[in-house]
């Protein structure tokens, strides 16, 4: 799932292979026997999409609970394919991707595993904190403070919520998305609450030095022994 910029293609054609994966790794997925669905979540187009957040607040919805009902009916639709083993079903996300693979697939069950690319983060400091460069208070993207997220689920929070099932943390070095130590800090809660429950298998980090773009080899590796 690609981030707010769309699709990595300015061509008419559909371009699955480049719309789900970074460059390393476009041509791989398939090579490898994995099919490759690459949809578009609504936060495209800037502020477009923020004008349906607006609207959405006041009825105690927010951008997400329109992205959820997509991919219920997405999951349906894949699921009924002959040549999709339904058991099987895995989620990737870049950027604000990622936000979507921390906060829908542990609502949906026939998600078997998530992957979080370029986002995973500590998230009330993100939102909120006035000293770190990477905050929102400092960006163009007023739709992102959610509603009593801090005082009831952070990211890891919400990915703990995934448990037993696989899930993945991807992370560039250089990526001003967030800093190591954050994102270092809250990635140990769930690691830590994944091995006291036994879950160690479900559980990877990649954490690499080129901003956002990446090798993908621990991403197959992953989907390939979950």
């Amino acid at each position: 799932m690609a981030g707010r910029a769309g699709p990595w293609t300015s061509s008419s054609q559909p371009r699955p292979i480049r719309n789900a994966c970074t460059s390393g790794s476009r041509f791989s997925l398939p090579i490898r026997v994995f099919i490759v669905y690459a949809p578009q979540n609504p936060y495209i187009f800037e502020e477009q999409y923020r004008y349906v957040q607006r609207k959405a607040n006041p009825l105690k919805l927010s951008l997400f609970s329109f992205i959820l009902s997509q991919h219920q009916r997405t999951l349906d639709w894949l699921s009924g394919l002959p040549f999709v083993d339904p058991s099987r079903i895995a989620y990737y996300g870049l950027s604000y991707g990622g936000k979507t693979a921390v906060r829908v697939p542990p609502l949906l069950d026939k998600y078997a595993l998530s992957i979080c690319s370029a986002d995973f983060n500590e998230y009330s400091g993100k939102m909120a904190a006035i000293d770190r460069p990477d905050s929102f208070m400092y960006t163009i993207e007023h739709e992102m403070y959610e509603f009593n997220l801090a005082n009831t689920f952070n990211y890891s929070d919400m990915v703990r919520l995934m448990a037993p099932r696989g899930f993945m943390v991807e992370r560039g070095h250089n990526d001003s998305v967030g800093l190591d130590e954050w994102v270092a800090y809250e990635y140990e809660k769930v690691r830590r609450s994944m091995r006291s429950l036994a879950f160690r298998n479900g559980l990877r980090s990649s954490f690499l030095m080129e901003g956002t773009r990446f090798t993908a080899w621990a991403l197959f590796v992953f989907c390939a022994s979950s």
